[in-house]
């Protein structure tokens, strides 16, 4: 029997500060509350079926996604876009085959959004 399981539990994001990428990151999915930072470097955001994971440990220029290693959800891609927008979010795409859209992070990293 196989001990590894089918799931993914979180993905680390490396950010340079982790107070900013904290509030950054919740303002941006409409989290209310700040949780606690873990050990001066880590803060966890549960999402349904994995976690990020946000760590100021790991932050260095070499270490920032280049390419997006995975996606956020959306029913409305449009509607995502325009929010992304007015909150000043660097999009680095337009919305591509109606159905997805990258930008980054304040730290530089690249992420998508895309249509589920």
């Amino acid at each position: 029997m196989n001990p590894i399981l089918h799931q993914i539990g979180a993905v680390f994001i490396p950010v340079r500060d982790i107070e900013k990428a904290r509030d950054w990151y919740s303002d941006l999915l409409g989290l209310p509350e700040r949780g606690e930072i873990l050990f001066g470097h880590l803060y966890v955001i549960p999402l349904q079926g994995m976690n990020l994971v946000l760590d100021s440990r790991i932050y260095s220029e070499e270490n920032l996604f280049q390419v997006p290693a995975f996606h956020f959800n959306t029913e409305d891609i449009e509607q995502a876009y325009e929010y992304m927008n007015s909150r000043d979010v660097e999009l680095t795409t337009e919305i591509e085959n109606n159905h997805w859209f990258n930008f980054r992070d304040p730290d530089g990293n690249h992420l998508m959004m895309c249509k589920c």
